[in-house]
């Protein structure tokens, strides 16, 4: 009796195992892929007042989906939550100018970077704010919750400035431009065109050097995906130099930058 309960309990097993098999197997062909991007971070992406998602990371992620061959569905999430999401499985990549750090690594995996750019504060023209110890002693900074921004300000100079933390740039912007931080800190190029290029933006300036040191900034941009993955990694590294080699890359740098954003 207890042989032939063994027996319809692998027999089940085996029986219940294999559309799962399947399915596992199905999923791994990457002919559909689900991409996380967060739509507030123009101009790498954004949302429009229609609801359409743009921005270089919006064409950067549906070019490598045409150079896989791969049907992409873009997913937007805030900033906040857009680790833990891909870990949920709520899509299988995220295109969101998320810097490849050593922190992060320890939960994704990355691609080779897509871009790198430094980070520059912004200060009100004409403040004499400069970016020294005695200079910014009591001031106010803003800055995107949960970036690399954020653990650069709180590491180097959280014992000196208040740091305001915000979640998403546009947030930062709006307290900028109504007197309630004295600095901003983030992306060159974000605040450069988010920012100072605006209507809101005129008036500011950028302060203090480039930030690039790979302790806090990492070694650029990347996806991210989860770490049991490594298919679709190879998949996007492999479209990286693809659209990088065939022109499409420079194509789409171009529509929004007057700079080569790749870096060296």
């Amino acid at each position: 009796m207890k042989k032939l309960f063994v027996a319809a309990v692998a027999a089940a097993f085996t029986l219940g195992a294999a559309p799962f098999i399947a399915s596992d197997v199905e999923a791994k062909d990457w002919t559909k892929i689900r991409i996380g991007v967060e739509g507030a971070y123009p101009p790498f992406s954004e949302t429009t007042p229609s609801g359409e998602l743009k921005g270089f990371d919006i064409d950067i992620a549906n070019a490598l989906c045409a150079e896989i061959k791969a049907e992409c569905t873009l997913v937007a999430q805030d900033w906040d939550g857009i680790i833990p999401a891909l870990m949920a499985k709520k899509y299988d990549a995220i295109v969101a100018s998320m810097s490849i750090t050593e922190e992060r690594k320890k939960k994704v995996a990355f691609t080779n970077k897509y871009y790198q750019t430094p980070a520059k504060f912004v200060r009100k023209e004409g403040s004499g704010i400069e970016i020294n110890k005695d200079s910014l002693e009591g001031k106010s900074v803003g800055v995107q919750r949960a970036t690399i921004h954020d653990n650069f300000l709180t590491e180097e100079f959280g014992d000196i400035l208040e740091i305001k933390r915000y979640g998403t740039q546009d947030e930062a912007y709006l307290d900028m431009t109504a007197g309630r931080i004295d600095l901003l800190l983030a992306d060159s190029v974000a605040l450069n065109d988010g920012f100072l290029k605006t209507d809101a933006g005129k008036g500011y300036e950028f302060v203090g050097p480039d930030f690039s040191d790979p302790k806090y900034f990492g070694d650029g941009a990347g996806i991210a995906i989860r770490k049991s993955d490594e298919d679709l990694q190879a998949k996007l590294n492999d479209a990286i130099v693809a659209i990088r080699a065939n022109g499409t890359y420079k194509s789409i740098q171009d529509k929004y930058f007057d700079f080569n954003i790749y870096g060296e």
